[in-house]
């Protein structure tokens, strides 16, 4: 597994992008790049179970390792969903699982700066290196509406 970094300046105050981020309706904007109509379901409470789905139910199991309002998020997957189901592990889930993905938002330069660090695989790390950058582009032009 490998960690990709990445980073971005957003011309708002964090909570604002913090709001982005985990807000349903603007959560299901940003994260379209990766797939349409994907949303989550949870609390979104530290300790709290996470479903990323698209809208065939497709997606993974994670959960909020932490979290710091405004400041910081990482998850920890765990599993995959097929069907609206959540599916017992299998070889390919155990290549995976327990990677982490998180969200640092610090004040820089009068705005937010936007660290997202994730572990992937190999067969995915092309996908995320094209894909991440479309999607904080997402974010930060929603947060600088």
């Amino acid at each position: 597994m490998k960690t990709l970094n990445f980073t971005t300046l957003i011309n708002a105050p964090k909570e604002k992008v913090w709001n982005i981020l985990w807000d349903d309706s603007t959560y299901r904007k940003w994260t379209s790049v990766f797939s349409e109509g994907s949303y989550a379901v949870s609390d979104w409470h530290e300790g709290s179970k996470v479903l990323f789905l698209s809208p065939e139910g497709e997606g993974m199991v994670s959960m909020i390792a932490k979290k710091t309002p405004n400041e910081f998020m990482s998850f920890k997957h765990l599993g995959e969903m097929k069907g609206g189901e959540e599916q017992p592990e299998t070889e390919a889930t155990k290549q995976w699982s327990g990677a982490m993905e998180t969200y640092s938002l610090k004040e820089k330069d009068g705005g937010t700066e936007l660290i997202v660090n994730m572990d992937v695989t190999v067969d995915h790390e092309q996908y995320f290196k094209d894909t991440f950058p479309k999607a904080l582009e997402s974010i930060k032009s929603l947060a600088e509406e």
